[in-house]
């Protein structure tokens, strides 16, 4: 068994990106299989919002990209089966800076993730909001991209850089890379904005638009203050119930 390795990622910040990647690894977990979050995003969101107290970590993944620690070392356990997460904290930023002249800097997380990926079905990696090296090591790590998209005005805008820079990769470094899917998100079914930003991207995309579009929802947002993914805050809510049909219609495509 070698996990699925599928890459979070949108240039756009606050488009539910982290959300995204907390929620599908609690119901792929869910769903019995074995799954590890890895956090690459140096504003650590992944890791708060599972309620990983940042002060007590001994080793993150500023430590596995700088050569200092194996991913194994990393990995916690987080409260609920089969769901493990690879913390991370704001050095970061910093380790990507470090790294920038070294040999082997675009495919220091894909090494790390190659140690691991025996003992997971899933691996999902959320990245920053920019077309970084941390960005560009995440897709070199990967099978799988997933483009969450906002169902606003700017929502496609950035999009075909990020295609670019996808394409880029494919062509230089790893060739198997696939966009997995475009999943809409703060979806608002009232607003015509939303409806007509989704076709848009239901047009342009074509099948790799997922049917299931994440809605605007208090119960999503709430959760991550309380450290909790929202089906383990409120399993009932609207929020829930999309992220429980999304996975699934993921797990279809990755069979």
């Amino acid at each position: 068994m070698s996990a699925k390795v599928i890459c979070v990622t949108n240039q756009k910040g606050g488009v539910g990106k982290t959300t995204t990647a907390v929620n599908l690894c609690y119901y792929l977990a869910k769903d019995k299989f074995k799954t590890l979050l890895i956090d690459f995003d140096p504003q650590g969101n992944a890791t708060s919002g599972l309620n990983i107290d940042k002060t007590t970590l001994k080793a993150t993944m500023t430590d596995v990209i700088l050569g200092q620690a194996e991913l194994s070392q990393v990995i916690t356990p987080t409260k609920y089966k089969r769901y493990d997460i690879a913390p991370t904290t704001p050095e970061l930023a910093n380790a990507e800076v470090e790294i920038t002249s070294e040999q082997k800097r675009f495919t220091r997380l894909r090494d790390a993730v190659r140690t691991v990926a025996n003992n997971y079905d899933y691996i999902i990696i959320d990245l920053p909001p920019s077309l970084s090296l941390l960005t560009v090591n995440g897709m070199i790590a990967s099978n799988y991209v997933l483009l969450p998209v906002q169902t606003e005005f700017y929502a496609l805008e950035g999009v075909a850089q990020l295609l670019e820079s996808m394409k880029l990769v494919m062509k230089q470094a790893n060739p198997g890379l696939r966009l997995l899917g475009v999943l809409a998100t703060m979806y608002d079914k009232r607003t015509s904005l939303s409806v007509q930003v989704y076709n848009e991207i239901k047009k342009y995309f074509k099948q790799l638009a997922f049917e299931t579009t994440i809605p605007r929802n208090v119960r999503v947002a709430e959760a991550p203050s309380h450290g909790v993914p929202v089906g383990a805050y409120d399993k009932f809510s609207k929020g829930a119930k999309a992220y429980k049909a999304f996975t699934k219609e993921l797990e279809e495509r990755t069979k």
